[in-house]
């Protein structure tokens, strides 16, 4: 009973962390919106002017020193509205003092990571009862942070900005390279690696040379393969990201929403993948294998 509820408490505290760090990756996703404005108009593209004059206060202030703001009336906000989740809900989805709406993407990013923290926690597959599980694994919560940013800035704007993407290959580096130390590497894992870093990194660089994909999601790619660190852990993801896809995308050609020059955010579906493939994916490939030696027994017999 005692073990039960310690494992709920621990469960309920990685939840409120995802949530807390869900909240903090919203306030960074807006940051990197209003920078972004900004340089693009300092190289003259076209930009939304309002949308600039809005977001304008966040590049003023360094992020050590600003308080958090509502984005329309500029209202300095109180702690009591920034509790995860239960503020949106509250209030909701609008500003206290100025009744704007608020915008999902914030609901969205707290929710979403506080059961992505939870799930990686309770589905860690080095497990949490030793120092290496324990410290990989909070490697790739920070990773998920990162993550979370660019999901939402790439499904709102469809672009990986270069910084949040160089910050996630070096977390990948250091979660890779603790994984060797501690695991140890023999040549036949640094092939598959390499592999895994050919299939996530290279066949999306040689897409972005034809336009099919942005040159981002080649860079995604590296984080990516690092964290997965095999060839058929990549393969999976990769394979798990484009059947997300096609389960988005052929509703909305079928419906007439899609137009052939469209759009499309594939990093989300990318870190999607690659999420599923590092929790899930030996399990996944060996009940597959399984079946498939049961399917060629019974066809043989």
């Amino acid at each position: 009973m005692i073990r039960c509820m310690d494992k709920l408490l621990m469960i309920g505290t990685i939840a409120w962390l995802g949530a807390l760090m869900g909240s903090f990756a919203g306030a960074q996703v807006w940051r990197l919106r209003a920078h972004q404005l900004v340089e693009d108009k300092a190289h003259g593209e076209t930009i939304s002017q309002q949308e600039l004059q809005r977001l304008r206060p966040l590049t003023r202030r360094p992020i050590s020193k600003d308080r958090s703001r509502c984005l329309h009336c500029h209202h300095i906000l109180a702690w009591y509205d920034l509790v995860p989740i239960v503020s949106w809900l509250s209030l909701g989805g609008r500003c206290r003092y100025c009744r704007a709406p608020i915008g999902s993407a914030e609901i969205l990013l707290e929710v979403g990571l506080a059961v992505t923290f939870t799930v990686s926690y309770l589905f860690w597959p080095y497990g949490t009862d030793t120092s290496f599980g324990v410290i990989s694994l909070g490697l790739w919560l920070v990773a998920c942070v990162v993550m979370a940013v660019l999901f939402m800035y790439d499904a709102k704007w469809f672009l990986l900005p270069f910084s949040v993407n160089i910050l996630l290959i070096a977390v990948a580096v250091v979660y890779s390279t603790y994984r060797a130390i501690a695991l140890g590497i023999s040549p036949e894992l640094l092939i598959s690696l390499v592999i895994a870093l050919a299939l996530m990194a290279g066949l999306y660089f040689l897409f972005s040379l034809f336009g099919w994909v942005g040159l981002g999601d080649s860079i995604l790619g590296i984080g990516l393969a690092l964290f997965v660190g095999k060839g058929e852990l990549a393969f999976l993801a990769l394979f798990v990201a484009n059947l997300l896809g096609c389960f988005m995308l052929i509703p909305l050609a079928a419906g007439g929403k899609l137009h052939r020059h469209a759009h499309i955010p594939f990093g989300p579906f990318l870190i999607l993948g690659t999420s599923i493939a590092l929790l899930w994916g030996d399990a996944l490939i060996r009940t597959v294998f399984s079946w498939t030696d049961t399917l060629l027994n019974t066809l043989m017999i």
